[in-house]
């Protein structure tokens, strides 16, 4: 999104023309929203403009690129669905099962999610890339530690942003390339306690595997 935007222009809008540049931009994420559920990453800046009644000039005023609207719009979006996965991984306690079950809940709910398809369908992989950023690891430690049971504070070490980075680039690898055939769930929920199981109880304890070589 560009750091600065000039004033609004009153004409457009469906004749309901924003009063704030804020307003302006959460009412072009919103028809964004509504693109990428119809259409997906087929959704363009002139699909956009068209839903709000505007020129393609009025969205680039807010936005650089379509790129840089759908990154925009998949930020909002990829973050309502980590709170429904922090809700459903509420009553858990054990840090390993809280990550495998976050990552098995999210490859698996990817078919049927908008934006977790715009992450895949997009194609640059801007936005696939985007997954491990560092606003994807604060966003997921707040979910962690807000919505979850497990005693973050007391586990081994404090590198919540490590564990998440991992966590993520598992799911990044996953959504980009599923296997053939893709792992039912039962079956990637199996593999994952068997890689990382040991490792999250590890870490979560503090315990320090062999150092490295001479």
């Amino acid at each position: 999104m560009k750091g600065q935007v000039p004033s609004i222009r009153t004409h457009g809008w469906l004749g309901r023309p924003p009063k704030t540049d804020e307003e302006a931009v959460a009412r072009i994420l919103e028809a964004a929203d509504r693109c990428i559920k119809r259409a997906g990453a087929r959704t363009s800046i002139a699909d956009v403009a068209q839903e709000l009644g505007v020129s393609r000039a009025t969205v680039y005023r807010y936005f650089d690129s379509t790129t840089d609207l759908l990154r925009a719009a998949a930020a909002l979006g990829t973050q309502e669905f980590m709170r429904r996965v922090g809700k459903r991984l509420s009553g858990l306690t054990d840090p390993a099962e809280i990550i495998i079950e976050g990552i098995v809940e999210t490859i698996t709910q990817a078919p049927g999610e908008p934006y977790l398809r715009l992450l895949l369908e997009e194609p640059t992989h801007a936005l696939l890339r985007s997954v491990t950023s560092e606003s994807a690891r604060e966003f997921g430690r707040a979910v962690l530690l807000e919505s979850t049971s497990a005693d973050w504070g007391s586990s081994g070490g404090q590198d919540l942003d490590g564990l998440l980075e991992w966590a993520l680039r598992v799911v990044q690898s996953f959504l980009s390339a599923p296997g053939d055939p893709p792992r039912s769930p039962e079956e990637l929920r199996e593999y994952l306690w068997q890689w990382m199981g040991p490792s999250i109880h590890a870490w979560a304890t503090n315990a320090r595997g062999p150092g490295p070589g001479p």
